[in-house]
């Protein structure tokens, strides 16, 4: 039986930084929020995490953001979304 994570912590970085070597992606994050799963399923169909501000659809297996909402809104293009390791 696999335990999926009760949260995650998700970073908004810049495109550019997602494959930079030089700048990590937290220090490059222009926010970062804890999310805990909600219990919900997504209309992704991953499971739900919120807080912050955050609601994201996060696949457990391979740690991708499937959807997010910020403040209520689609991300602003130019930021990415990551989950920290």
């Amino acid at each position: 039986m696999t335990t999926e994570p009760e949260r995650y912590t998700v970073l908004l970085v810049p495109e550019f930084v997602e494959q930079a070597e030089a700048v990590s992606a937290r220090d490059a994050a222009v926010r970062s929020a804890v999310v805990e799963a909600t219990g919900e399923t997504g209309e992704t169909g991953y499971p739900r995490f919120a807080g912050d501000g955050i609601v994201a659809d996060i696949d457990p297996r391979s740690r991708t953001v499937e959807a997010l909402l910020v403040d209520g809104a689609e991300l602003d293009y130019g930021l990415s979304a990551l989950v920290d390791s």
